[in-house]
Parts: structure tokens; sequence; C-alpha cells
């Protein structure tokens, strides 16, 4: 069984964008390589059970195992050494990828309260577009009772597009409600 957005991209989006940006080859289309989640903890500092479930609620929304970061340096000014885990990160890759992308047009993005649309701001200049959310409560995985803090998360679109115009038309296609 092959996920819908993937089959609507090999379906629509690939020969559309083939016609617009009149490219020779298949293999020249954009796609999506991967999507990162990325949660930082600062109170993990003060209390590592912060971590622990900043950790749990990331494997709920992406349905793997994520990677707990650690502080590159040492800032006195946060009582941080350098070392010390201060985050956790999910990369997605294929069909997980691919639903978690669909989970959060359909059903996330939507629950934001007064959503007007996504910036079209956010891309980095290579075609790869970073999405902040400020509480984690918009994924229908995470139950509102077993939250002990409304943590905020940052997803990057990582897209082998080389340019932001390629990368916003494939995003487009695959249905993220950019603002008008």
């Amino acid at each position: 069984m092959m996920n819908e957005l993937k089959q609507r991209y090999q379906e629509e989006i690939s020969p559309a964008m083939m016609e617009k940006f009149n490219y020779n080859s298949v293999m020249q289309v954009p796609t999506i390589e991967k999507i990162v989640i990325n949660m930082g903890v600062g109170d993990a500092v003060q209390n590592s059970k912060s971590l622990d479930s900043a950790v749990e609620e990331l494997s709920l929304l992406s349905g793997q195992k994520p990677v707990i970061t650690r502080a590159k340096k040492s800032i006195a000014g946060f009582r941080l050494r350098e070392g010390m885990p201060i985050g956790a990160k999910v990369t997605l890759r294929g069909e997980r990828m691919y639903e978690f992308l669909h989970k959060l047009v359909s059903v996330s993005l939507p629950r934001v309260r007064d959503f007007r649309g996504i910036s079209k701001k956010s891309f980095d200049g290579r075609g790869n577009y970073t999405l902040g959310v400020k509480e984690q409560l918009i994924f229908p995985e995470i139950n509102y009772d077993n939250i002990n803090k409304v943590r905020g998360l940052d997803i990057v679109i990582v897209t082998t597009s080389n340019t932001d115009e390629e990368a916003r038309e494939l995003l487009t296609g695959l249905g993220m409600p950019f603002q008008k």
C-alpha cells in the first residue's frame, strides 16, 4: 500500500513541475529528502524529567525513537555545561516522512488557533523549509491530560530542490497551506 501523498506526488506534482520548470529528466524534479523534528528543552538543565517527557512526546508523534541532543558549548549564564542533554530530535525518511507530512498538513496545522496559513518567508535559499510550532497539542496523538508543560517544536523539511521557488511549488503541490 502506497501513501496517498507519495502517490499524488508521482502522478500529479512531478509531471506538473517537469512542465513548469522545463526539466529534461524525471530525476531533476525536486523531492522531499527528509523531515527533521527538533524539540529544545531549556528546563532540562534543572529538571531532567522534562527531557524524558519531551522524548516520549516526540516518539508519539513521529513513530520512532528520538535522539537526545547535547550542548556544544558551556554557557555560564544559562548554567549550561558542554555535553549536557538539552533537547531531542527525530529524522524521518521514506514512508514515515510522508505519513507525518500528510498528518501535519491535513490534521495538525488546521488545529492551530487563528490559523491563516504558514509563512512564505521561511525558506533558507536552498529549497529547505523551516516551520516552528508553538505547542505540541496540535498533534492528535498527544493527549492534553498527559502533558506537564506546553512545548514548541521545529519542523525542518529538507528538499532536493536548488531554489526556493521550486521548493515552494513542491510543498504547495503537497498541500502546504501557505499564506495568500
